[in-house]
């Protein structure tokens, strides 16, 4: 059976914002691990190893997930909501990296448990600025919950 190691879950719909942010994560040596997932869907798939990853094993959970919230299939607030639900994925910390500053939406993550709630900037320097200072606080700084 296949184990799967991971630091960091990367929900991202547009393949240009995930490759600038694993790049940006990568440039800063925050990361080694990462999986991008396309979309709600797959995400839910992989986290609770269903469809396509049942039977994946994975030694622990991740350190984080940033997740997109306007994403085809299923939405980043379904995802959230589902994984805030489970007492298995509940302590995960998730990182809402998005597009979106609109008022309802930053209420209902904060509500469903999201962890931060970050707009994504504009520009490219702005963009991985931010990322890589995500990074380094939910890689390195944060002290997680002992499983």
């Amino acid at each position: 059976m296949e184990t799967l190691d991971l630091e960091i879950i990367l929900v991202e719909d547009n393949p240009n914002d995930a490759e600038l942010t694993i790049r940006a994560l990568k440039k800063n040596n925050l990361i080694n691990k990462v999986i991008h997932l396309k979309d709600g869907a797959e995400a839910l798939e992989f986290i609770f190893r269903e469809g396509a990853y049942a039977g994946k094993k994975s030694t622990e959970n991740p350190k984080a997930i940033l997740l997109d919230l306007k994403m085809p299939k299923i939405t980043g607030i379904e995802v959230l909501r589902r994984l805030k639900s489970d007492p298995a994925t509940k302590s995960i910390p998730v990182v809402v990296l998005t597009s979106s500053n609109e008022d309802p939406d930053v209420a209902t993550c904060y509500e469903l448990g999201a962890n931060s709630y970050i707009v994504k900037p504009v520009g490219f320097e702005n963009f991985t600025s931010a990322v890589a200072q995500l990074g380094f606080y939910w890689l390195l700084l944060n002290q997680p919950p002992v499983r």
